[in-house]
């Protein structure tokens, strides 16, 4: 038996693997984009195969499609959504513009399997064929659009409950660690003093605001131009086909999904993708700014501030025995970097697309799709791995607080700015604290320096009501 049959495009005949379900298209696409090996996501191949099944429905209601021809692809639908046919999705994410290659390979398992059903054989394409049947009213330029949003809109309960997660735990801490006394530092030198979970409570605030900007942007990913074919005018598609489509998919999948406006202004833009994904930028930011600071406020043990002690997940060097570094702050921010290197690429795709048509969706898609997998599992990991583990090096952290030239800031109502100035620069000098030297100097009494200086004065224990 040949380990491939013989099937024809519109191009001319093509040598397909005789087990494949994908088809000529497929192969022609594989040949043509050796380029990266990845392809797009499985939430992807899930999103299109709900929108091929609804579609199919939809046109056997409306009297287009037989009812038996219908069927078989909900069935073919069925089992790609139960990852029956994962290894036969098998185009690069760079590819043919607006997706053509991964929705031809889509069409093309779908439509071999539903002949299959039906009793015909792979690569004959009778009584179902891939583009006439199975593409029944639609478009590429409607349908990846339509898939990537499911994709998201599905992705996107579990990236708020990761953030919220976050969230979460960073307030606990703030919570334990309301009394605990430490030196404030702007630019990165020492200030005033203040309470540890002060800090804890700015980074969950970040996160919060953050999730709530996340879950702004993602209801507009509500509104599908599914129906507006090729460019959004419906050619080819019936007059109440898209109202019923997506209301069909609104049914099956659970997803707040609605019919756009204007399917024209849909089909060519993707300003919703572009602000979806600015929102995903921005909390990478705040995930930078505070593994950075987890990473500084923790550094040492003996030789760095120490203030704070991470929980050892992992041995921290191959070399230097007993070291154990700051590996959920290190891989937060490495995921962070990818989330905006992400949100660069997609801009570029967004702002290059012309008249009808935005072609540069497939990388885009790929893009989005992968920034909202890895933070929210960023997020999870660090919240359960990292936050909830961290303990306070109290006595150091008030040390710190009590040592802190920044004290003198309480004395310049009393002596001036310039004469304040000068004590702290003898402090620093002379390697004394705040309080030595102006009692020394005769400033003060050492009764008014231990209360005029007493760091508990400058900040109070927070008070924090858990949501």
């Amino acid at each position: 038996m040949p380990a491939t049959r013989l099937e024809h495009d519109a191009l001319g005949q093509v040598r397909v693997p005789r087990q494949a379900y994908y088809g000529a298209q497929t192969v022609r696409a594989l040949a043509n984009f050796p380029i990266s090996g990845v392809t797009l996501q499985p939430e992807i191949v899930h999103a299109i195969a709900w929108v091929k099944r609804a579609a199919a429905e939809a046109n056997a209601r409306l009297g287009l499609l037989p009812r038996r021809a219908a069927s078989a692809i909900r069935r073919a639908c069925d089992e790609i959504l139960a990852d029956q046919w994962s290894d036969q999705f098998r185009v690069d994410i760079y590819q043919a513009g607006a997706g053509t290659s991964f929705h031809m390979n889509v069409n093309e398992v779908i439509a071999n399997r539903a002949n299959e059903l039906l009793g015909g054989h792979r690569g004959q394409y009778r009584p179902l064929h891939p583009n006439d049947h199975v593409n029944m009213a639609q478009s590429t330029n409607d349908v990846v659009p339509t898939a990537v949003r499911l994709a998201l809109l599905a992705k996107l309960p579990a990236l708020l409950s990761s953030m919220a997660q976050l969230e979460r735990e960073l307030l606990r801490q703030a919570r334990r660690f309301g009394h605990v006394l430490k030196s404030a530092r702007t630019h990165l030198q020492d200030a005033v003093p203040i309470h540890l979970g002060r800090n804890f409570q700015a980074w969950a605030l970040m996160v919060r605001e953050a999730r709530q900007h996340v879950r702004a942007a993602g209801r507009g990913l509500a509104a599908l131009n599914l129906g507006g074919t090729a460019v959004g005018t419906g050619v080819n598609a019936h007059p109440r086909y898209q109202r019923l489509v997506v209301r069909l998919l609104r049914q099956w999948t659970k997803l707040p999904v609605q019919p756009a406006r204007d399917l024209v202004h849909a089909t060519q833009d993707l300003g919703d993708l572009a602000r979806f994904s600015s929102s995903l930028r921005d909390y990478a930011l705040s995930l930078i700014k505070i593994a950075n600071d987890l990473r500084l406020m923790s550094s040492g043990p003996l030789t760095g501030l120490a203030e704070i002690t991470l929980p050892a997940v992992q041995p921290g060097s191959s070399i230097m025995p007993g070291k154990v570094n700051p590996v959920m702050a290190e891989m937060l921010t490495m995921v962070s970097f990818q989330v905006i290197a992400n949100d660069l690429a997609l801009a570029l795709a967004v702002q290059a697309g012309q008249l009808e048509l935005n072609v540069m969706l497939p990388a885009a898609a790929y893009h989005l799709v992968h920034s909202v997998t890895i933070v929210t599992n960023a997020s999870r990991v660090v919240a359960v791995r990292c936050i909830r583990g961290i303990q306070p090096n109290v006595a150091r952290c008030r040390r710190y607080a009590e040592s802190s030239a920044s004290l003198v800031t309480a004395l310049v109502p009393l002596i001036g700015y310039e004469q304040a100035a000068q004590v702290a620069q003898r402090a620093i000098r002379e390697g004394q604290t705040i309080r030595d030297v102006v009692v020394a100097q005769g400033l003060l009494s050492a009764a008014q320096a231990r209360r005029l200086l007493d760091p508990r004065r400058w900040t109070k224990p927070m008070r924090l009501r858990l949501p």
